[in-house]
């Protein structure tokens, strides 16, 4: 992933609730439950952005509605990620979905 630029990194883009520096940046294309969710990220620490990678795999490209339908957690669990992390990591990637999910949820209003 390319890195942020430093006019992305504000605290409108910071994620809350993880121990690393996050940032999630929305790129909706288009209006209502249509519009297409893409994002872009960025970390100071290598494995968040990792993270952030396979987040981006998960949601980039769906719809809002289809974002907001998405099992993240299951999903997430079929790649064992929970047997790798810690619990602030994990705290951190629930964080992340959860900011997805509001992006999405503020894209569809």
């Amino acid at each position: 992933m390319d890195p942020l630029s430093d006019g992305l990194r504000v605290p409108a883009t910071k994620v809350d609730g993880c121990a690393s520096q996050v940032w999630l940046v929305p790129e909706i294309e288009g209006d209502g439950d249509d519009a297409r969710f893409r994002f872009k990220g960025d970390s100071d620490a290598m494995i968040v952005r990792g993270l952030i990678a396979i987040l981006i795999s998960l949601y980039d490209g769906l719809t809002v509605s289809e974002v907001l339908e998405v099992d993240a957690s299951g999903e997430l669990g079929r790649l064992g990620l929970q047997d790798h992390l810690s619990s602030q990591r994990s705290n951190g990637l629930r964080a992340m979905v959860t900011r997805v999910r509001a992006l999405a949820n503020a894209a569809a209003a």
